[in-house]
């Protein structure tokens, strides 16, 4: 009887992919960026926030599953779609908010705004409004530490960089540029393909010659994988190795997660823009992905396996939910930038237009936003 137990013991061990400090890491991740762009929708509809905001619900598990899996060097890339990216590479919440409100205390002090999240403090290199312009940047940094590592001779130089995009970028000449440069100089660097099947209302299916985004990488030499990016553990597997891979110098790796977004493009959109041949259609795949939802899924398994009980669930639920509602306030109550801000890190030479030959910025003229300013 005691060797009974003993086997279903290590069976149990043996199929548990995470540890319960894991899950619960994992599952606060998750929680974070679907709570948080929830309270965006919120912020959006009642006037806080203007432009376009794109959010990432359904999304989650690709961003939880790669960026925890980094160290804190390491660097990461986004798209416009970027919120949930940076939060899962620690920016606080409350920061990540106030650039969303077009705050001074926005991580990028109010002159980003959704599309841009950026943070030097931690190694978040940008979001980027224009499809494929964050992929040569994050070759870029991937190069960078490269250099360091073997011209330079730098210890510890092994950071590890992700470049995050969609399907529909696929199709652009810099994806191939860089894919290219990546593996002929094995560049420590892991390429994202968060493919959500959707390209604005264009359907993926439609728009590509061969729909398998993860074939292009042994096109160049480097591993493509294909990993279901409804399931944080699958990503995660994944993403231990390519990650672990380019840190021990033998390059790139392609990885496409199928995965799906369950609002529309932007806010500006009531999700009215994917349209295929049948409406019933849209319905049924709508229906297929909510049924896959990637935090259900990780927490049925956290209570299958025994990891976590549901009032510990219900506890990450309330602190997240206290965390953004002292977000929004901090937000709400943060200083617009000043005028004198309009010029700053736009002009690097100090006698160029932006600032003058008393080395103080032009704008701070009082006339300058008149109109009146001789520049």
């Amino acid at each position: 009887m005691i060797f009974d137990y003993i086997e279903i013991f290590i069976l149990t061990f043996c199929e548990q992919l995470i540890t319960k400090e894991e899950g619960l890491v994992l599952y606060e991740d998750m929680i974070l960026g679907r709570f948080f762009e929830d309270m965006c929708a919120q912020m959006y509809y009642r006037g806080k926030m203007f432009g376009f905001v794109h959010l990432y619900n359904g999304q989650e598990a690709v961003s939880t599953g790669f960026i925890k899996f980094l160290k804190k060097e390491d660097y990461v890339v986004s798209t416009y779609r970027d919120h949930v990216h940076a939060l899962s590479k620690g920016v606080p919440a409350r920061e990540v908010m106030s650039e969303l409100f077009g705050k001074a205390t926005g991580c990028c002090r109010g002159q980003g705004g959704s599309m841009h999240m950026f943070s030097k403090q931690h190694n978040l290199l940008g979001g980027f409004a224009f499809i494929g312009e964050g992929i040569p940047v994050a070759t870029g940094a991937a190069f960078s530490s490269k250099y360091r590592r073997e011209v330079l001779k730098e210890p510890g130089a092994d950071e590890v960089t992700l470049a995050f995009f969609g399907d529909g970028t696929c199709n652009n000449g810099q994806f191939y540029e860089c894919l290219n440069m990546a593996a002929l100089w094995k560049l420590p660097i892991v390429f994202v393909v968060e493919n959500n099947l959707w390209a604005i209302g264009m359907s993926h299916l439609r728009a590509t010659s061969d729909p398998q985004i993860w074939k292009k990488g042994p096109a160049f030499g480097m591993p493509g994988i294909h990993v279901d990016g409804m399931d944080v553990l699958k990503v995660r597997e994944v993403a231990k190795e390519a990650i672990e891979r380019a840190r021990r110098g033998e390059g790139p790796t392609l990885v496409e997660c199928e995965t799906y977004r369950f609002r529309g493009h932007s806010l500006a959109d009531p999700d009215e823009l994917r349209d295929p041949e049948s409406v019933s259609s849209l319905a049924a795949e709508k229906a297929h992905y909510a049924g896959r939802d990637p935090i259900t899924a990780l927490k049925k398994y956290l209570f299958d396996n025994k990891l976590a009980s549901e009032q510990e669930l219900k506890a990450i639920d309330k602190k997240i939910e206290e965390l953004l509602d002292e977000a929004v306030e901090f937000a709400d109550e943060s200083p617009l930038p000043p005028r004198s801000q309009l010029l700053e890190n736009v002009f690097a030479d100090p006698k160029g237009f932006g600032i003058g030959p008393d080395g103080k910025y032009r704008c701070e003229d009082p006339k300058f936003t008149q109109g009146t300013a001789h520049v």
